[in-house]
């Protein structure tokens, strides 16, 4: 079976996060209203990387959270692993500030493809790089260098980093659902950052950035923490 199909039909039991209609469970709005309005600099434009769009409905509200907050000329790159789910982000998709990519961030190729894109618009990082829910999926398919692989990189390519990690108790559960159907995360036995919030906070730190903000717990008992590079 395709690792990106839902097992036995099960749209909670996948193996990279990519939940069909997703944002049914978890509005848009409900990360939006979370986001902080005075901690942004002024500027002329904005460019930002979404990894982990899903179907887009999140990252067109990001939109238009930033257009309205931070810059008016806002430009966002939105890449999923799920070929089907960026295909729905697409049809949805109305504004040409947005662009809907299905690229896997961990597939070194693919990065330098956003490397190249960068390039293109005359920069040489993001002005922001947002990961909702994403963590969890590249630990536990890559494993603790996977992570750590992960954050580096996203932190190279970027002045500020918005993250939402998954507590340790998502994990089991994303363990528990994908073994209902004798699949497994062969990585997991082997993790041993098993305090994801705090983990990757230190590799962040580590690579340069300061935390500018810890946004309340959403919802679904999740923090959005918001961090930017130190000589910025």
């Amino acid at each position: 079976m395709n690792d990106l199909a839902y097992n036995g039909a099960n749209p909670g039991s996948v193996r990279y996060g990519n939940f069909i209609n997703y944002y049914q469970f978890h509005p848009a709005e409900d990360r939006i209203k979370l986001l902080p309005t005075n901690i942004w600099k002024p500027c002329d434009t904005f460019v930002v990387l979404d990894i982990g769009c899903n179907a887009g409905d999140l990252t067109l509200s990001l939109h238009k959270y930033l257009t309205t907050n931070v810059c008016k000329n806002c430009k966002i790159i939105a890449i999923d692993i799920d070929a089907t789910l960026i295909k729905r982000a697409n049809e949805q998709n109305t504004s040409e500030n947005v662009i809907f990519q299905c690229r896997d961030f961990m597939d070194s190729t693919q990065r330098e493809e956003l490397r190249f894109d960068l390039t293109k618009l005359n920069i040489t990082k993001f002005d922001a790089v947002f990961c909702f829910s994403v963590t969890m999926w590249i630990h536990l398919n890559h494993g603790d260098e996977g992570l750590q692989k992960f954050l580096t990189e996203i932190c190279n390519l970027s002045k500020v980093i918005v993250i939402e990690p998954q507590p340790w108790k998502c994990y089991k559960t994303a363990v528990k659902r994908l073994k209902l159907y004798q699949k497994e995360f062969l990585k997991f036995k082997d993790l041993k950052l098993k305090d994801p919030v705090t983990d990757i906070e230190s590799i962040i730190i580590k690579n340069g950035f300061c935390k500018r903000s810890e946004q309340y717990e959403t919802n679904w008992q999740r923090k959005i923490l918001i961090f930017n590079k130190i000589s910025c």
